[in-house]
């Protein structure tokens, strides 16, 4: 039995396929031990399409000195080619700022936060050495996913978390936001303030943790960091302050059901829906774990609908499309994903150990409904 694609360019919505969709941009055989992780994607000034993503696995070295690649599109994502390979850079998420490209993340797994500035569209990059070039803390046990980077009166903010709470993973991880004047020099240290970090109380709240937030301006101009919660199909809203420097969370009323709010999601606004827009890993109804990909949406960030079920495969074990990160552009919709799937070597070791990084479009996504 093959897969289930609907609605992405190129392929036949209501055929049963049996071949990995979309665009091949990276591959590592399961049996280098080596696996593709963090997929993040940008679109330059000039058009190109940037993507980047890490590796993970015994046969890397994610734990003291992660490795991360970037790649380049001419032609919105019909081919690819690797432009940059960069040492020191863990969870990056890419984006565009006055400007310049970014890459934003840690220097390797639970590592120190890092910040890298390309102005040759991803050629070349600086290099986080001190406080005024990119390191942005001494200290380490720091966590983040490619996610959402947001300007928001003057500011520039993204979410991220420590792993400085005691217990396992998930427990430890406590939320915060990071933020500069979006006039600032993002390089410096000193520009970036960090917001207080939230707890999650593992005694009496839903989840085994709070993780990889969304910064997402409400329908009525509120800031809000919306997570991913270790539980099937739910997430949290934490209440940010105006600048971003404190935070608020009411357990009875800012849990909520989310589609695929236990796997890492982003969220963007489309000004002509007037609705947020999501790619997500829905894991009930019927039970799932990330062999399916949806898009929903939204139009308060509360009640979420499942537009489309993109991408399905009936195996749970050895295929997957997951942390999804994507952008809109006019009427499609362009992602990128951390794919686990067959190929010429056995396939992916399992589905959280993706083998592949693929690239898609998805056309006309304001039609889409079942």
């Amino acid at each position: 039995m093959g897969f289930i694609v609907a609605a992405c360019q190129a392929q036949d919505s209501s055929a049963v396929q049996s071949k990995l969709p979309g665009v091949v941009i990276d591959h590592r055989p399961a049996s280098t031990k080596i696996y593709i992780g963090s997929p993040a994607l940008a679109v330059l000034p000039d058009g190109r399409y940037v993507a980047s993503h890490d590796e993970f696995g015994p046969g890397s070295a994610y734990r003291t000195r992660a490795v991360s690649f970037v790649f380049e599109s001419t032609d919105r994502g019909q081919s690819w080619k690797q432009i940059a390979r960069i040492e020191g850079m863990f969870w990056g998420s890419l984006f565009v700022h006055n400007g310049a490209l970014y890459l934003m993340g840690t220097d390797k797994e639970y590592g120190r936060i890092v910040i890298r500035r390309s102005t040759d569209g991803g050629q070349t990059w600086t290099e986080p050495v001190d406080g005024k070039s990119g390191l942005l803390t001494d200290d380490d046990h720091y966590h983040c996913a490619p996610v959402p980077v947001v300007v928001h009166n003057d500011r520039i903010l993204r979410a991220m978390e420590d792993a400085k709470d005691p217990g396992t993973w998930g427990y430890h991880f406590r939320s915060f936001v990071i933020s500069a004047p979006r006039d600032a020099d993002l390089l410096d240290s000193s520009s970036w303030t960090m917001s207080f970090p939230m707890s999650h109380d593992e005694q009496t709240w839903k989840g085994k943790g709070w993780l990889e937030g969304n910064v997402v301006i409400d329908p009525r101009g509120n800031l809000l960091n919306i997570l991913r919660v270790d539980f099937p199909d739910t997430a949290a809203i934490v209440h940010l302050s105006p600048d971003g420097k404190a935070a608020s969370f009411d357990p009875q009323k800012d849990f909520i059901t989310m589609p695929g709010g236990a796997v890492k999601f982003t969220i963007r606004f489309d000004p002509k829906t007037r609705r947020y827009w999501s790619i997500v890993n829905p894991q009930t109804n019927p039970k799932a774990v990330r062999n399916r990909l949806a898009l929903v949406s939204s139009e308060d960030l509360r009640t979420w609908t499942i537009r489309k079920v993109l991408f399905e495969h009936p195996d749970p074990e050895k295929h997957a499309w997951q942390y999804v990160d994507w952008l809109f552009e006019g009427n499609d919709i362009i992602f990128v994903s951390r794919t686990a799937f067959d190929d010429a070597s056995g396939g992916a070791h399992n589905y959280h150990d993706a083998n592949f990084m693929t690239f898609h479009r998805l056309t006309n996504f304001r039609s889409l409904s079942f």
